[in-house]
């Protein structure tokens, strides 16, 4: 695994703005200063002057100019539906980041399967934009094919929606199904991110289709 560390960053960023994905998903869009991580941590995300934060994978690249979180607003949640209301110039306290979700960049010539389900895609993303010549697919659960989150970021042939209550993915079932009737390449990482219920099927799985433990990182998202 990555061996860097920047040490803890904490303080107030400015927001840059909402890009609104769904009508409960959206990428918030903050000031990056010299705010640095690796991709795939996490950083929480406060409101200034309150006690109250939250944990975010990181959404953009340590390359680009700001940074980017993937959101999915909570009914009833403390956090979520104020961040998703907040305006350029407004301001969020960070802290991080954290984490230990990343790529080792002494097998990235390996290929990689990066499954994930609903917003546990965000490390995913991270991932793809920050190491352009990795050897990837993605395997992305969702409820709805809405939920194919900035999915022109990736390669035509390296993205996999398996949406579960509709019509309107590359495959109409579970992540789970869609393993289960599919050739599983014994040779790849495997990275999972979302639901734990998700993460301890998947593993078993891959486990049950001889993927070494070794080969498999989680991170349970949710």
């Amino acid at each position: 695994m990555q061996t860097i560390e920047y040490g803890r960053q904490q303080g107030t960023h400015k927001v840059l703005g909402i890009r609104h994905l769904t009508d409960s998903a959206f990428v918030l869009q903050i000031e990056k200063k010299n705010f640095k991580f690796i991709p795939g941590q996490c950083v929480n995300i406060g409101l200034v002057n309150e006690a109250i934060n939250r944990e975010y994978s990181s959404y953009s690249s340590p390359n680009d100019d700001k940074l980017e979180f993937l959101i999915k607003t909570v009914e009833g949640g403390a956090v979520t539906p104020r961040l998703s209301k907040l305006k350029p110039g407004n301001k969020v306290s960070l802290d991080g980041a954290y984490g230990l979700f990343t790529l080792d960049e002494k097998r990235l010539n390996q290929k990689h399967i990066l499954i994930a389900t609903g917003t546990g895609i965000a490390p995913f993303h991270s991932f793809v934009k920050t190491y352009p010549k990795l050897d990837y697919q993605i395997i992305h659960g969702i409820r709805y094919a809405n939920e194919q989150y900035d999915r022109k970021d990736y390669a035509k042939n390296r993205y996999v929606a398996c949406v579960s209550r509709e019509k309107g993915g590359d495959f109409s079932g579970r992540v789970t199904e869609y393993l289960r009737s599919n050739k599983i390449d014994k040779g790849a990482r495997y990275y999972l991110c979302g639901n734990s219920e998700m993460i301890n099927d998947v593993y078993d799985i891959l486990s049950e289709k001889k993927v070494n433990g070794s080969n498999i990182v989680t991170e349970v998202f949710f």
